[in-house]
């Protein structure tokens, strides 16, 4: 069986993964109803674990946490939408991965068999943007393992795995890719940086970019250059890419924001990628929740009509 097709996606951000202070998305039907409705394929549902997990042996998931995850994941199977279902804000593994490595392995031990009985359009991620301490070597070997334990309960089931510093394209070459039949390989696509995170409170000096625009015919040949060579990567290899994060933050214009939207998910879907937005309905939404309406530009730029 061939991993899944993932098609057109968006990522229900700030929901499952939310960060003590930051936005928050409340998983309601009617997101799932209206992301179905638009025409979406999949569902990247972030959920942050270790937020949710004892902190020693056996590491022990929360039910009430795990409920909220059911709940998401059936919201949109439901629907006939497919789900990634991710280790998200995994901090702590990044800083210390040794320290780590028992908590995350079982995590995905827990995960796993926790779904093993569910149907196959509901896909696994092994770790979102794996950084700082985890280095490509560390996170080659971890991944392998973090694979190994999954495949126990899940033998089938599509994997997706993305390289390390944070799933950047310019990693590809470093990821060592195990030998499996149903894995997916993913980046995410923020670039340029100072026009996608303008004024982003996170980003330290982002207010100095206020105001960037995008799309000279060297800033398209810049997304065509960079999606080229991650299409020739998973050619080279006969292995899906999917774009699992693109977006443009809300304090750029909305027009610059369409435009370069629409021309990243065009040139993904000319190269044969699959992808998701980043994101739903919190501080770079499609979606606006108070208004319970897509935001027109950004939803022509991603469904092309």
């Amino acid at each position: 069986m061939a991993p899944v097709n993932l098609g057109r996606g968006i990522n229900f951000g700030n929901a499952l993964d939310a960060l003590d202070g930051g936005p928050r998305l409340p998983l309601e039907h009617r997101y799932f109803d209206a992301v179905a409705a638009a025409g979406f394929d999949t569902v990247r549902l972030p959920a942050r674990w270790s937020a949710h997990a004892a902190a020693a042996p056996p590491y022990t998931i929360d039910p009430a946490f795990l409920r909220r995850v059911d709940a998401g994941a059936a919201a949109a199977l439901d629907r006939g939408l497919q789900v990634v279902l991710n280790v998200h804000h995994y901090s702590e593994l990044c800083a210390a991965p040794e320290e780590h490595r028992p908590r995350f392995l079982a995590l995905w031990r827990q995960i796993a068999v926790h779904y093993a009985g569910h149907d196959n359009r509901l896909c696994f991620e092994l770790l979102n943007e794996p950084r700082d301490a985890l280095t490509a070597d560390r996170w080659n070997t971890l991944l392998a393992e973090a694979l190994a334990v999954v495949r126990d309960a899940c033998p089938e089931r599509t994997v997706i795995v993305g390289a390390a510093e944070m799933n950047s394209p310019d990693a590809l070459p470093a990821l060592a890719v195990p030998d499996d039949d149903h894995l997916v390989a993913t980046v995410h696509y923020y670039a340029p940086f100072e026009f996608t995170h303008q004024n982003a409170g996170w980003v330290p000096g982002a207010e100095r970019w206020l105001g960037r625009g995008w799309g000279t015919p060297a800033d398209e040949d810049a997304v065509r250059d960079d999606l080229a060579r991650v299409a020739e990567w998973g050619r080279d290899r006969g292995l899906p890419v999917f774009l699992g994060e693109f977006g443009a933050f809300s304090a750029a214009d909305m027009a610059a924001r369409a435009r370069w939207t629409a021309f990243v998910r065009t040139e993904a879907e000319r190269l044969g990628l699959s992808w998701a937005y980043w994101e739903f309905g919190t501080d770079f939404g499609a979606f606006d929740p108070e208004l319970a309406a897509w935001r027109e530009p950004l939803r022509r730029a991603l469904l092309g009509r």
